[in-house]
């Protein structure tokens, strides 16, 4: 008799059922991987409570474990680059583009100063 090997194997985050980089330019596409970047402290490829909590104790923030949670439970599993594209997808969605709300905004922008009171 032959003895089964267990190894251990990492979650895969699920994959996105539509294409989710149409949705963003070239432009867009690098800002959001630069962010993923950033909030991937440990640089392993996934986002995960460890780096949440690191990337806000880095901002002077000291998160509970149930604000992490909840944070982490948003996603319906592991974050990966393809996942947090998808997030952003999903609340972005219906949303109008930025020239759009940079033209609301400039309505009320008399002086042209970049901001208003």
């Amino acid at each position: 008799m032959s003895k089964a090997k267990s190894k251990t194997v990492k979650k895969r985050a699920q994959r996105a059922t539509s294409n989710i980089f149409a949705m963003f330019s070239q432009e867009q596409i690098q800002e959001f991987k630069e962010t993923f970047n950033l909030l991937d402290q440990n640089h392993d490829g996934f986002i995960d409570k460890e780096d949440l909590h690191d990337m806000l104790a880095s901002l002077g923030k000291m998160p509970t474990d149930q604000y992490l949670d909840s944070m982490m439970s948003e996603a319906p599993g592991p974050i990966n680059f393809t996942m947090f594209l998808t997030m952003f997808g999903e609340k972005l969605n219906g949303t109008d583009p930025e020239d759009v709300i940079k033209n609301a905004f400039a309505c009320f922008d008399d002086e042209n100063k970049g901001f208003f009171k």
